[in-house]
């Protein structure tokens, strides 16, 4: 089962990149881009089936509820303000606030990944 749990991990870390690259790549002209939306869906989805996995002890790792609570808030925002960002693109709209809360709120999500032990 843990080579189920890696797969997901890449394809969770591969969603955060998707949303943190491609605002990088907007930063001097700031919209939300579809693979910033699809990679929160991605990274939001695959955090849960890892969050799913260790709770059913199918994998041997322990779980900072707190943490995984932060988490999954700050990963809905995310998701929610990608899919409002990347609709009002679509329509010719002005979506740089949007942007920056989408890449910023992804990077914190990132940061607490990293940093809360």
């Amino acid at each position: 089962m843990s080579v189920v749990y890696n797969i997901v991990v890449v394809m969770h870390l591969l969603g955060m990149a998707a949303v943190v690259g491609g605002y990088l790549t907007v930063l001097r002209q700031p919209r939300v881009l579809g693979i910033m939306r699809d990679g929160a869906g991605t990274a939001l989805l695959a955090g849960i089936v890892l969050v799913g996995l260790a709770e059913s002890d199918a994998v041997d790792k322990d779980l900072n509820h707190a943490k995984m609570g932060v988490k999954l808030v700050v990963a809905l925002a995310v998701l929610a303000l990608a899919i409002v960002g990347a609709k009002r693109d679509r329509e010719g709209k002005d979506s740089a606030v949007l942007a920056h809360l989408v890449g910023g709120l992804a990077i914190l999500n990132v940061v607490v990944a990293a940093v809360w032990r």
